[in-house]
């Protein structure tokens, strides 16, 4: 009898819990037609479209996405889990354009911030520059095949200074300063190294100024591992006028290999840790979108946030999988991580490339 009951109570509890969890997965319909999970999100579904039609070219995965979420990096870690730095995820790279501006390491952020400003004072909801800074990232990123779907918190305040200078890393940084900025900023190296997926989509425009918007990879509008692949390929040549501050040799004509990113994947700390994301989509998608999930609530209180990320789009799929650009092959490869089976790879026919600059750079 007394199992019984003990069966009975459990099923009652069961039948409770799943009761609980249905109510908390009940959608909202909103005014437009959309689906969330809470009320509060409704008014996004408007925004997004705006940030599409008027940032980000009707969703093109392009120099504004690229730049959208550098943006959001740039603003977020400047910040210190010990204190004593910014506001971190707040907006403040925004506000404070005029201060921020002027780091040395915020080079080539002028034009985005230039671009943004008018969009953020027209949005058809007002939101603190903080949520419109992380969710035009998502927004931006949301547009590149094979990137994940990252997450959007709503209700960071107001900034109320500007981050101080020497907080974001920068690519003549030795790895050990990289990983020690990360450290202060919460991040473990695996996180760091997943946070550099971000440069599958991403471009230079300063390290060599006569050469803006030239790309770390040769698929700079696909959220793919191809980057990953490349800064291990044997350099050759510069892409622009001749050797600058913050670049190694590179492999591509049209190419550019930070400095940073070959250090640390040379590195026997992070060396594993780049290697693994070769061809490898999920882990590398899942990690960056978690290392981005902490990132963009760096400084805040997450319990006055609300979970809006069902507004962010769903990017399209990756076809995949990549493959050795034309000419090259596992030869050509740098291998700084015996411990791991590099993955067999396919090459692209023909004669070597010359990578294009990204568009409207």
């Amino acid at each position: 009898m007394a199992f019984a009951r003990l069966s009975a109570i459990v099923a009652i509890a069961l039948g409770a819990s799943q009761l609980v969890n249905a109510a908390l997965t009940r959608r909202v319909t909103c005014a437009t037609g959309q689906t969330t999970t809470n009320a509060a999100c409704c008014a996004l579904f408007p925004v997004v479209d705006f940030l599409q039609e008027n940032l980000f070219d009707g969703g093109v995965c392009g120099e504004e996405a690229h730049s959208a979420l550098r943006l959001s990096f740039h603003d977020a870690i400047g910040f210190s889990i010990h204190g004593g730095k910014g506001g971190g995820a707040d907006g403040s790279i925004l506000i404070f354009n005029s201060t921020e501006l002027a780091f040395h390491a915020n080079g080539g952020i002028d034009d985005i911030t230039a671009r943004q400003f008018p969009v953020f004072q027209t949005l058809p909801t007002p939101l603190s520059a903080g949520d419109f800074v992380h969710l035009a990232a998502a927004v931006g990123t949301s547009n590149c095949p094979g990137a994940p779907r990252l997450e959007f918190m709503l209700g960071r305040p107001p900034p109320v200074a500007p981050a101080p200078d020497l907080t974001v890393p920068e690519p003549t940084d030795s790895v050990t300063a990289i990983l020690a900025r990360f450290a202060d900023a919460g991040f473990s190296p695996p996180e760091a190294v997943a946070l550099l997926a971000s440069h599958t989509i991403a471009a230079a425009d300063v390290v060599d100024p006569t050469i803006p918007g030239t790309p770390f990879d040769s698929t700079v509008g696909t959220f793919d591992s191809q980057v990953f692949l490349e800064v291990l390929l044997k350099g050759t040549a510069f892409p622009g006028n001749g050797s600058q501050a913050g670049e190694v040799l590179s492999p591509l004509a049209g190419e550019m290999r930070l400095q940073s990113d070959f250090l640390i994947s040379q590195d026997p700390r992070t060396a594993c840790l780049w290697q693994a994301n070769i061809n490898n989509e999920a882990h590398m998608t899942s990690a960056f979108k978690a290392a981005m999930a902490k990132l963009q609530v760096l400084g805040q209180n997450t319990r006055k946030l609300i979970d809006c990320s069902d507004v962010v789009p769903v990017p399209q799929s990756f076809a995949g999988p990549i493959k050795f650009p034309a000419s090259f092959s596992k030869k050509d490869v740098q291998i700084a991580c015996p411990e791991l089976p590099f993955p067999s790879l396919a090459t692209v026919a023909g004669p070597a490339p010359t990578v294009a600059p990204v568009p409207g750079s």
